[in-house]
């Protein structure tokens, strides 16, 4: 059965490596809403890194996930000192599951303060599509459906939960927010 990937996708105010006590705070909070997140029903997997170490995104080896990539319109650092982003790169076996971890929870409370850590931009945060059963998303993936979605708006090749696809890439809705009738469920 196809599988939801979700990339995820922000700037923020200031390096990974800075003490300051925000971001300090965006580590604990991103801690305890993976923690989270790994528990929801309907999660299958992240993109994690061998090691894990903080702030290396661009050294570190991501197995079946790729090479990490990012967008275009990221013009900060790309070193362990100087890295100023935070990504994700996620399966789910559904639309509902994904929409309710992300806008429910700790994510929601994280969520509602994320202008605390993260930049205003004029590009999307997050990119959702369909990829089939036993296929695992790369970075490169992620980043081109959101550079899409950017260019094009929403379509079964890229999406958002307020204007999603089914599998077969009519407009589909999850009950409460999109536009048509019909409802994920």
């Amino acid at each position: 059965m196809p599988q939801l990937a979700l990339y995820t996708f922000g700037g923020l105010q200031s390096p990974l490596a800075d003490p300051a006590p925000l971001t300090r705070e965006f580590y604990a909070v991103g801690e305890a809403v993976y923690r989270t997140i790994g528990q929801q029903p309907g999660y299958l997997a992240r993109a994690e890194a061998a090691g894990g170490d903080r702030g290396m995104l661009f050294e570190a080896d991501w197995g079946a996930w790729g090479e990490f990539a990012v967008p275009t319109w990221y013009r900060k650092g790309r070193t362990v000192e100087t890295t100023a982003l935070a990504t994700t790169l996620s399966l789910w076996t559904d639309l509902r599951p994904a929409f309710e971890a992300v806008y429910t929870g700790l994510h929601r409370e994280a969520l509602n303060r994320r202008y605390d850590w993260f930049e205003k931009t004029g590009h999307p945060n997050y990119v959702c599509w369909w990829v089939p059963d036993a296929v695992i998303p790369t970075w490169q993936d992620g980043v081109s459906r959101l550079e899409h979605l950017h260019e094009h708006g929403s379509a079964p090749h890229a999406f958002t939960f307020h204007h999603s696809f089914a599998l077969d890439g009519t407009p589909t809705r999850i009950k409460g927010i999109g536009r048509t009738s019909d409802e994920v469920r």
